[in-house]
């Protein structure tokens, strides 16, 4: 009887095992099977998304940053320097760093010499010709590059200038209201918009981060290039390391800055005669002298 009732167990047991085995073989292949769906359901949902984004940031961007670390083996550490000076000052058109822009740069550099080489070629100018033609386009590639890097800093800079008392302005008149520098900084930032507001933003932010309000402001100079905004960050450190009333300090810059946009629009006034010669001279002058001694002049060679 002893013997049954364990070789009964034995087998119950057996079989619990085997059927356990079973499940358990079933369980992880079914959930084998999940990840697999899973995995592909976020692979489409990737290509997806991938497959969402514009085509700059698909196919350009990739490109461009591929090209840039080919570039940048081959660069001076000191060209790169200059040039990511000058993007900081330009405001990085176009979200372009150091690398990316000067894969753009080659791009440009590559189009004005095929350029200029086919219009050689169709001109049938011989080899001599047709290399001078490619060392023009690389030329005229690298100072388009340059030139249009200029104006934008150019253009970025007038308009922190004339943006720059208005904000000044709206500094004081928080700080005169008893708020602190930084809360002041705040809500300037958030009620206006511009060049300079996003400079400033991003000024609030590094002191938000743990920089100091000293360092924070040197880099704002920096990443201007503006005359009156190196002399705005110079009195504020003064002011903090004096103890002046920071109120009053902005309240004179923006005095200030006033004054000297006020002088920039007279001297602007005063070179508009003087400018206005080129056109009378060229184009203006001609034509009167046409219209005033063309009849006597044809009169003469009659009598004549």
């Amino acid at each position: 009887m002893k013997v049954v009732l364990c070789s009964f167990l034995f087998f119950t047991t057996l079989a619990l095992a085997f059927f356990q085995n079973k499940l358990r073989g079933k369980k992880l292949f079914l959930s084998r099977l999940q990840n697999i769906a899973r995995s592909r359901n976020m692979q489409d949902e990737l290509v997806d998304d991938e497959l969402s984004k514009p085509f700059f940031e698909r196919i350009i961007s990739p490109f461009l940053e591929w090209v840039s670390q080919a570039i940048a083996r081959h660069l001076p550490t000191k060209n790169r320097d200059k040039l990511q000076q000058m993007l900081q000052l330009a405001g990085y058109p176009g979200n372009l760093h150091v690398h990316e822009f000067q894969a753009l740069q080659l791009g440009v550099i590559i189009l004005f010499m095929l350029g200029f080489w086919l219009l050689a070629y169709l001109r049938h100018q011989g080899a001599v010709g047709q290399l001078f033609q490619l060392l023009i386009g690389a030329i005229m590639g690298i100072l388009f590059m340059r030139y249009y890097l200029t104006v934008r800093i150019r253009k970025r800079q007038e308009t922190i200038e004339k943006e720059l008392p208005a904000m000044l302005d709206l500094l004081s008149v928080s700080v005169e209201a008893g708020l602190g520098f930084d809360a002041a900084l705040e809500r300037v930032v958030s009620k206006a918009e511009g060049e300079l507001s996003d400079e400033l933003r991003r000024t609030f932010k590094d002191i938000q981060r743990g920089k100091s309000r000293r360092q924070a402001l040197k880099d704002l100079a920096e990443r201007t290039g503006v005359e009156d905004v190196h002399s705005f960050v110079g009195a504020i450190i003064q002011a903090e390391q004096l103890g002046v009333s920071i109120g009053k300090v902005v309240h004179t810059q923006a005095e200030h800055a006033r004054q000297k946009r006020r002088q920039r629009v007279e001297e602007k006034a005063m070179k508009a005669p003087v400018k206005m010669l080129i056109p009378l001279v060229l184009f203006i002058f001609p034509t009167i002298f046409i219209v005033l001694l063309g009849p006597a002049l044809i009169n003469l060679m009659e009598f004549l």
